[in-house]
């Protein structure tokens, strides 16, 4: 074959290349959603790539929380646990970016990075959106991007937080149709989580989670550096709670712990042993949580407690800022194939209740 046909097999390559790039260009969302969901699959978790924060109306930070303390008080007849614990935000965020669709929509666009996170309707945030629109009776759709830092089944309650997130963009973009006590009495709803985050970011919760009271932030907040680390391996929630002896549970008095919080900080009541979590035995003897925990221990002095938060897998270590010494991660997770580590700090909110999301 000579040069000539070459360079014309050439022509005509790209010629039918720019041709179906202008018909792809031509696409609206909509038929861009169809071609995402040709497949059960990918109904289930839809990649998208184009996150340009400019595209799009708003764009909202979705900050996770530590159970500072978490103890277990008792079992209902219903199966769940009453609980006292010590919530608080931390700077480890996912991000959520909205945009509404026209009023003729009659769905949803949910897109997340994480292909393995269902985008249907178990999904928190699409259940959010659902109980604005009946709340509200506002029937408006949104495109709505996931981009998820968060790590999953890791006791950080992201899940929980994407709801509150999503729920709080709706009622901006729809004109603040409810109010910020509407929002965390209707978060009760899908979630005894979520509620927390209507919240100062620091809150003692007690019922199964939904009665939140926010609370100051914590005396030396600002000087706490936080290590969070989450192992390869998930642990199932319900699996823990299944292993739990409540007769083998902490018979300190919840609000004794929280005192120490208030009066001392997180530090200072972390080094006095006050980082306590009834969830902890339960998820050590369904896996090797335990083993991480004792390693990170080891191999700070600088560390003033570490502490499974909620029912894992999450661990984390706090210690002061002020310490110049540098985290050993790389000593620990040469003993841990897949740990993930987050370096972050407590963040909260005072007198403007929208300052986190931004």
């Amino acid at each position: 074959v000579d040069s000539m046909t070459f360079q014309l097999l050439g022509v005509v390559l790209t010629t039918f290349l720019i041709a179906r790039l202008s018909a792809y260009k031509a696409l609206s969302s909509k038929q861009w959603s169809s071609i995402l969901c040709s497949t059960k699959e990918s109904i289930e978790s839809r990649p998208f790539e184009n996150v340009d924060a400019n595209q799009w109306d708003l764009k909202l930070k979705s900050p996770c929380k530590l159970n500072l303390f978490l103890r277990i008080l008792n079992r209902r007849p219903s199966g769940f646990h009453d609980l006292a614990s010590l919530f608080q935000t931390i700077s480890l965020s996912d991000r959520i970016y909205m945009s509404k669709l026209p009023n003729s929509s009659t769905e949803d666009e949910i897109y997340c990075s994480d292909k393995s996170l269902s985008v249907g309707k178990s999904n928190l945030v699409v259940k959010a959106l659902d109980l604005m629109r009946t709340k509200t009776g506002i029937q408006q759709f949104f495109r709505l991007y996931l981009d998820k830092i968060v790590p999953m089944q890791a006791g950080l309650g992201g899940g929980s937080s994407n709801a509150a997130t999503a729920m709080h963009g709706f009622n901006v973009l729809c004109g603040y149709p409810a109010s910020q006590e509407n929002l965390l009495l209707w978060s009760g709803d899908i979630g005894s989580d979520i509620s927390f985050f209507f919240s100062s970011g620091t809150a003692y919760c007690t019922g199964r989670g939904e009665i939140v009271q926010s609370l100051p932030a914590l005396p030396l907040s600002d000087d706490v550096e936080v290590h969070v680390f989450k192992p390869a391996e998930g642990l199932s929630t319900a699996l823990v709670f299944k292993a739990l002896d409540l007769n083998k549970c902490s018979t300190v008095v919840p609000e004794s712990i929280l005192h120490c919080f208030e009066t001392d900080g997180a530090l200072k009541a972390a080094a006095n042993d006050r980082l306590i979590n009834d969830l902890e035995a339960p998820a050590f003897s369904i896996s090797a949580l335990q083993q991480l925990k004792s390693e990170i221990a080891m191999h700070d002095t600088a560390i003033s407690g570490v502490m499974m938060s909620g029912s894992g897998t999450s661990v984390y270590a706090l210690r002061s800022k002020s310490n110049p010494t540098v985290f050993p991660f790389d000593e620990i997770a040469a003993k841990f194939p897949g740990l993930r580590h987050y370096q972050c700090s407590f963040v909260g909110r005072t007198n403007d209740l929208t300052s986190w999301y931004q």
